[in-house]
């Protein structure tokens, strides 16, 4: 049950984390929704990346099953979206054309492996520069 608990609060603190970003992002910088879903999927892909290598078998941190799932499931779970980034192409085809919207989920899934490849990249880099934590 504690897991459980642990994952449901990360999943509320996610959510809210994605809320204030798209707030930040399209009110704050004037940009369109679909850029403030690629924000927050980036920024969430990133972080999963680097989370996961640092935490990985090789990783620098060692944290339980609890933390992991909590930040990994729950919170990053919780932060990106891909029912938004689903409904925001089908918005897009509606305006633009299933071509033009093809191409747009395209980049944004090719940018999405990106950043989780840099992620990982800095993680491993990060591994690699310090001894491991015991702990």
């Amino acid at each position: 049950m504690r897991l459980h608990l642990a994952i449901a609060a990360g999943t509320a603190l996610g959510g809210l984390s994605r809320y204030l970003v798209g707030i930040a992002v399209v009110g704050g910088l004037g940009l369109a929704h679909p850029v403030a879903t690629l924000a927050v999927n980036l920024l969430g892909c990133l972080l999963i990346g680097a989370f996961a290598t640092l935490t990985g078998p090789q990783g620098r941190l060692k944290v339980s099953p609890t933390v992991y799932q909590t930040v990994v499931t729950g919170f990053l779970g919780g932060f990106t979206t891909f029912s938004m980034l689903s409904v925001e192409t089908l918005d897009w085809a509606h305006a633009n054309g299933l071509t033009s919207a093809a191409v747009v989920l395209g980049l944004h899934l090719i940018a999405a492996l990106a950043a989780a490849w840099l992620g990982h990249g800095l993680a491993t880099r990060y591994n690699a520069s310090r001894p491991r934590n015991p702990g």
